[in-house]
C-alpha cells in the first residue's frame, strides 16, 4: 500500500545530533497544529504543548534535565528548538493524550522535513513562571531541528511483534 503518513511512519527516525540552524516558524505551525489533532480520550484534550526556542532557555532546561540523570551531557542533542508536551493528570487518559500529541508532533515534523527525537524527563519547576496550571505532568520533550549526522537506518523489527490470535 503506497500512502504518505504510513511510509512516514516507516521512515521516520529519533536524532541525536543537531545543527544550530532554527526551523521555520512555517514548519513550527505545522508540526503543532498537527499535535492539536492527536486523539485524545473523550475529546478532552487535557495535554498543552509549550514551545521554547530561546537558546538561554533551553540551556535552562537542559541544565534541570541533565542533572536529574546525574549528568553534564545535552538531552537535547543541541536541538534548536524543545516542546514540551504536559497533561492534566486529573484526566483518565492524560498518558495516552500526551503520548499521543508526541507521536503526532513527531510525524508531522517529518513530514516537513524537520528531525525530531522524544526525550523524556519533562520536568515542570518552571509551569508557575510560565502562567500554566501547577498541577501538569509532563509527558517528554519533542526536541526539533535538522541534523548534522547520518539519517539513521531503522532496526529489523522483531519476529514476535505481532501476535495473531
Amino acid at each position: 500500500m503506497n500512502n504518505e503518513v504510513l511510509k512516514a511512519m516507516k521512515t521516520r527516525r529519533s536524532i541525536r545530533k543537531y545543527k544550530p540552524e532554527q526551523i521555520t516558524d512555517e514548519q513550527l505551525d505545522a508540526i503543532l497544529e498537527a499535535g492539536t489533532y492527536a486523539a485524545t480520550g473523550m475529546g478532552k484534550q487535557s495535554p498543552v504543548i509549550v514551545v521554547v526556542q530561546k537558546p538561554e532557555l533551553i540551556a535552562k532546561l537542559s541544565k534541570m534535565n541533565a542533572a536529574v540523570m546525574g549528568s553534564s551531557n545535552d538531552p537535547f542533542y543541541g536541538a534548536p528548538t524543545v516542546l514540551i508536551v504536559l497533561a492534566d493528570p486529573e484526566i483518565g487518559t492524560y498518558h495516552e493524550d500526551g503520548s499521543l500529541v508526541m507521536g503526532n508532533l513527531m510525524l508531522a515534523a517529518h513530514a516537513v522535513g524537520v528531525d525530531s527525537c522524544w526525550i523524556h524527563r519533562a520536568k515542570e519547576e518552571l509551569l508557575k513562571e510560565w502562567g500554566l496550571p501547577e498541577n501538569l505532568v509532563g509527558i517528554g520533550h519533542c526536541i526539533l531541528g535538522y541534523r548534522d549526522c547520518e539519517y539513521p537506518e531503522a532496526k529489523e523489527r522483531k519476529a514476535n511483534y505481532i501476535v495473531r490470535v
